[in-house]
């Protein structure tokens, strides 16, 4: 019971800290998003080095590490996790944080469907009505405001297939970040080299508060990611795919009330489709695992 407790904690504690990761963004919204994105690498690399460093794992992690095998998928991880970082990250400095949180509510959502796709996985009727719910959802965001919800759904479809990249991956989550970051390092090292020598880079030159919150983005990136991986070692999936909506509802809470970023009926009724759907999500996951009564003699 101690452990079950302690691992709730750990997911509340992850989800919590990814929905307030707006506000930390946002200190960082003068400086371009691809140098933020470079720093967050870089420095969540170091963490995650140091981490393995300190645990005196570097040799075991390079044997699992330096397979060809395993490059080719951690490569595919590498690139699709750097695709929703980058994007999160213009996005909530350009003023769609609410859009953001639609992505990461549907996320659930859209890994049913790429299972039904990539996989040809059975659906039942409840899990259909919550797909075919979002999906109404999106489409009527995009007939009311004209245009494509992509903010949103490049975040939702980058993750959902970083998920299931990370699914057949042979790595634990701590060897597997740092795998991914590791392979990120040199490119973002370069680039953040290449800013710095045109002028303009921002790392050192921006005053000792944006040094700071460049540094703290591995710190940022990494401590979450721990938490989350010793949650699911400790609480069932089930729990965890509940606690998960804690994260898109404080940025969506972000968005509307600290931000003030515009937020009509219109895109009120697309939104309410939306967590419509992931009710009935919700509720049928728990129904389908409750044990079946047992027959009359």
């Amino acid at each position: 019971m101690l452990e079950t407790n302690k691992g709730a904690w750990y997911a509340v504690g992850a989800y919590t800290i990814w929905g307030l990761l707006p506000v930390y963004w946002k200190w960082l919204q003068d400086v371009p998003p691809p140098q933020v994105l470079g720093h967050r690498i870089v420095w969540s690399f170091v963490c995650l080095a140091a981490v393995i460093w300190l645990l005196r794992r570097g040799r075991a992690f390079r044997a699992a590490a330096l397979q060809r095998r395993v490059l080719g998928i951690y490569i595919l991880a590498a690139l699709l996790i750097g695709v929703n970082w980058l994007t999160y990250i213009w996005a909530v400095n350009a003023g769609f944080i609410v859009e953001t949180s639609l992505g990461y509510f549907i996320n659930p959502l859209l890994n049913i469907a790429l299972g039904v796709v990539l996989f040809r996985e059975r659906l039942r009727w409840g899990q259909w009505t919550a797909v075919g719910l979002a999906a109404a959802g999106v489409l009527y965001l995009t007939l009311v405001y004209g245009t494509f919800p992509w903010i949103s759904l490049t975040l939702a479809l980058s993750f959902g297939l970083y998920g299931l990249v990370k699914k057949t991956a042979p790595l634990g989550s701590l060897y597997g970040l740092t795998l991914e970051t590791g392979l990120l390092f040199l490119p973002a090292l370069a680039y953040l080299g290449f800013a710095e020598g045109i002028g303009q880079g921002s790392f050192l030159h921006a005053g000792p508060v944006v040094n700071l919150l460049l540094l703290g983005a591995g710190p940022m990136t990494t401590i979450p990611l721990l938490m989350f991986a010793a949650a699911v070692r400790r609480i069932p999936l089930a729990h965890v795919g509940v606690l998960q909506y804690i994260a898109p509802t404080l940025q969506f809470l972000l968005g509307v009330l600290v931000y003030h970023e515009p937020f009509p009926l219109a895109r009120l009724v697309g939104f309410g489709i939306v967590w419509v759907g992931l009710i009935v999500f919700v509720l049928e996951n728990i129904m389908a695992r409750r044990p079946a009564a047992p027959s009359a003699a």
